[in-house]
């Protein structure tokens, strides 16, 4: 375990996901945001990499 930090993504949902297109709401749930101001701690995969990227204009990434 030598950097830890790198292993993880925080993000945090800083814009609402009213009027916003349907899977782009059901990424957001997927990445156990459920609130205006909620905050995930997820791994650095791929996979995560590329749902921040598809909603980034919600999120704010630490």
């Amino acid at each position: 375990m030598s950097n830890l930090k790198n292993k993880f993504i925080t993000i945090k949902l800083i814009k609402s996901t009213i009027g916003t297109k349907k899977d782009h709401r059901a990424t957001i749930r997927g990445l156990g945001l459920k609130r205006l101001n909620s905050t995930a701690s997820l791994a650095d995969t791929p996979a995560i990499r590329g749902m921040i990227r598809k909603v980034n204009y919600l999120l704010k990434c630490d």
